[in-house]
């Protein structure tokens, strides 16, 4: 082809080729986007049936542990990026003594954690001011933004509602008043009434027991897949909701199904019931 005519051609082809790039980005903004779709479909699939009563694990679950995070982290010079391992060392320590034998109430052992962290990292702590950066913080955990609402509408539809949480009875029952969540929940248990932590399968038998339920007619909602996985079983139905952080452990079941909060949690099980 002559010089002279390719430049003439070479702006139409320019065009061209313009074209067919963009035509190739659409389609595959288009697959992105179906692909986007399937992927929030398949995580709003769901094989639960619906429950006579819901079970909802505490902290984390229902009551965001944010502010938590500033007191341990000044407890810790400043050190806010050790809260995990200090959580990490709380429930590993719990279940410690529920496999020992041994019974102190959460705090306490959360106490003990945070001056093993504080020891590991070379900061001076005592156990007064460990358990003062604990106690007054986790009494008074805020409830994450869709908690109540999504509690309300469970409630509305019929559910049962109660709360199994790790921690003390007279703790629990401070931390739902200060979250202005009491009066949602028919029973609130604790498992200082066995001296054992979840996921011991007895926690959640001593909630079926005194209900007189069957497992498969209650739903066990948590932030923790161990959580779950001790509910699944001894049988329960489980909800996982995907709290910021929170992910599946993969060598067990899974949950009946992934919500990324109550509110998502109410329309699932809406569907449920009809």
């Amino acid at each position: 082809m002559p010089m002279r005519s390719f430049l003439l051609l070479a702006p139409l082809i320019a065009i061209v080729f313009a074209n067919i790039s963009r035509a190739q980005e659409t389609q595959n903004e288009a697959a992105n986007a179906k692909q986007s779709s399937a992927a929030i479909q398949t995580e709003k699939d769901s094989k639960v049936t619906a429950p006579k009563v819901i079970v909802f694990d505490v902290n984390e679950t229902l009551l965001d542990l944010a502010g938590l995070k500033k007191s341990v982290g000044e407890a810790l010079n400043g050190r806010e990026d050790l809260l995990p391992l200090w959580f990490s060392n709380m429930l590993h320590y719990s279940l410690v003594e529920t496999m020992s034998g041994e019974y102190h109430d959460f705090s306490e052992i959360g106490t003990a954690a945070l001056m093993m962290v504080a020891e590991r990292e070379g900061i001076e702590l005592d156990r007064e001011s460990a358990n003062a950066a604990i106690g007054h913080s986790l009494r008074s955990l805020p409830a994450h933004a869709d908690v109540r609402e999504g509690l309300e509408r469970l409630s509305k539809q019929g559910f049962r509602l109660v709360s199994l949480t790790n921690s003390s009875k007279v703790g629990v029952e401070t931390q739902l008043k200060n979250a202005g969540l009491t009066e949602l929940f028919e029973k609130r248990y604790s498992i200082d009434q066995i001296e054992k932590y979840k996921p011991h399968p007895d926690t959640y038998q001593m909630v079926l027991d005194d209900l007189g339920v069957q497992p498969g007619e209650v739903l066990m909602v948590a932030a923790h897949a161990w959580d779950l996985a001790g509910a699944k079983n001894v049988g329960l139905q489980t909800a996982f909701v995907k709290r910021p952080g929170a992910v599946l452990y993969s060598n067990v079941q899974e949950p009946d199904v992934i919500v990324n909060d109550l509110n998502e949690l109410a329309d699932v099980l809406s569907e449920a019931k009809q």
